[in-house]
């Protein structure tokens, strides 16, 4: 199927855009080592955002992966993970900020080294968040896709490299209008020594929109009341 939109960030890119309901987001790492830090807000009522602990509670998980959802905080799913080839996405380590990548990385600026200074995850969220009004106090934990993280019995948790391999992808059906927001910083617990400024490729697809025997749906019952909520939403708005 012929992309509607496609575009390569490189390096720490980032990138937003409000993607309509049933359309697909398409991530490809080209490379493998990526690592995608993304945002999820309901585009018409920028209130309503994706809940990191809803999500994890109610599908009973730790980490994401097909075919599960991405619920909000109201109750309903932004977004269903349709396709996936990594098979582990993290979801509780957060995003880097400008004094962790200083003391991991060194001092580097856009004078020194121009589109290849050391971007952090924090400063590229806030750079796109106010192209839509928002700002500090919207961001919220976010998913970080082509990454593992583990946790031992103690709670320690320990970044695991490799989890992504050259042409990995993962796609996301979207079950309502929804503004994505996201950047290619390296994971906070990536313990790579270098910076390392790694591609990923998107696309914008063509859906359908799903059904309540949708495999997203049938994985756990709190997802198929949460895409009902959805289903009332729309049919009361529109």
């Amino acid at each position: 199927m012929t992309p509607i939109f496609e575009k390569t960030l490189h390096g720490a890119g980032m990138w937003s855009a409000v993607v309509s309901r049933h359309k697909r987001l398409r991530l490809t790492d080209p490379d493998g080592g990526a690592n995608v830090g993304m945002l999820l807000y309901n585009a018409l009522e920028r209130t309503e955002r994706y809940n990191m602990p809803d999500t994890l509670k109610g599908q009973h998980i730790f980490y994401l992966r097909a075919p599960y959802c991405l619920h909000s905080d109201m109750g309903r799913l932004l977004a269903s993970i349709t396709a996936d080839s990594t098979g582990w996405h993290d979801t509780v380590c957060g995003h880097s900020d400008a004094a962790l990548v200083r003391t991991k990385y060194g001092p580097d600026s856009y004078q020194q080294s121009r589109n290849d200074w050391h971007r952090n995850g924090r400063d590229c969220f806030l750079i796109e968040l106010a192209k839509w009004g928002l700002g500090k106090k919207d961001l919220v934990p976010n998913l970080n896709f082509f990454s593992k993280v583990v946790s031992d019995d103690d709670g320690k948790l320990s970044f695991i490299p490799g989890n992504s391999k050259p042409g990995d992808i993962i796609e996301l059906r979207f079950e309502m209008d929804t503004l994505v927001v996201l950047n290619t910083c390296q994971h906070p617990l990536d313990p790579d020594p270098v910076y390392q400024h790694r591609h990923v490729k998107l696309e914008v697809l063509a859906g359908d929109p799903a059904t309540p025997d949708d495999p997203c749906f049938a994985i756990r019952p709190e997802n198929l009341r949460a895409w009902e909520n959805n289903q009332c939403y729309h049919a009361l708005r529109f």
